[in-house]
């Protein structure tokens, strides 16, 4: 495709490409401190016209790549930014087999990592950017990579993908030049995307051993719960992409995280109560 770029995000490389200029201006600037290359990347995502006239008359884009889902609706131009930043997170979730993959959140500190997972909605994400901000090394807010073999969860920081309210929070938190365009009446509402600090990117190859693995839940009142064993598997199954496909070295990794990590739901009415939730469990069971 006439548009190109190509860059590196924890251990995975993806090269995109579209018919238009403009997601790719956009991603090499959010991605300029990430490194990037010409080389044999491990996957491919392409922003096409979802129709031969599509180009130019109501330009509407549709995502395919090495992995593709047949049946996705196609999107804006407007929203190409976005489109560009799932199609790689598609790539990861179907074609990922290196490590096993949790649809999770997760950040390190004092060389030890904390592990956050729940549906959309949820508040790992905008909980995640926070503590990211606040002393905690962000590994990432979409998925969080299990070594099959040491068990250590591996970076892949990319942009942070706020909603909504969370816009406001971190844009008051950070400077404005990390943070994207507004992103505005996409399926999931308003979206900003936020990049992560360069301490992030530049460790993105640093793995470290899980302490503590946290089911949030924002919009309730303050409140921590206990979470067996059993249901703890269960849900770690459900929330990775590559669990099946990986056989028996993924069900191993994931017997020896859920048997070794501690696990805790907790609910939160704010940011604030979040944080401070966080570091009372993490003191105490980390």
């Amino acid at each position: 495709m006439r548009h190109r770029l190509t860059v590196r995000i924890g251990p995975a490389s993806f090269r995109i490409g579209s018919a238009w200029r403009a997601p790719v201006e956009q991603l090499a600037r959010l991605y300029a401190g990430y490194p990037q290359d010409d080389g044999i990347a491990d996957f491919t995502v392409r922003l096409q016209p979802a129709g031969w006239a599509r180009q130019w008359l109501r330009p509407s884009i549709f995502i395919t790549g090495d992995h593709g889902l047949a049946d996705a609706a196609p999107m804006s131009l407007a929203h190409g930014l976005l489109a560009a930043e799932m199609g790689m997170n598609l790539q990861m979730a179907l074609g990922w087999r290196r490590h096993l993959l949790l649809h999770a959140s997760s950040v390190e500190k004092d060389g030890r990592v904390l592990v956050m997972t729940g549906e959309s909605g949820s508040g790992k994400s905008t909980l995640a950017a926070q503590l990211g901000e606040r002393g905690w090394r962000l590994m990432g807010d979409e998925f969080a990579l299990l070594d099959l073999e040491s068990g250590h969860v591996f970076p892949f920081p990319r942009l942070v993908s706020l909603k909504n309210r969370a816009i406001d929070v971190l844009a008051a938190e950070v400077p404005g030049e990390r943070m994207g365009p507004l992103l505005a009446g996409t399926a999931k509402g308003d979206i900003r995307h936020l990049v992560p600090r360069a301490d992030a990117v530049a460790r993105m190859a640093e793995g470290a051993p899980p302490a503590l693995l946290l089911f949030p839940r924002f919009g309730h009142g303050p409140d921590v719960r206990a979470v067996g064993q059993a249901e703890v598997f269960m849900r770690l199954t459900q929330a990775s992409t590559n669990y099946v496909a990986l056989g028996e070295p993924g069900f191993r990794a994931l017997t020896r995280f859920v048997t070794t990590v501690p696990a805790r739901a907790i609910d939160f009415p704010s940011g604030e109560a979040a944080a401070a939730m966080v570091d009372r469990l993490w003191g105490e069971l980390a």
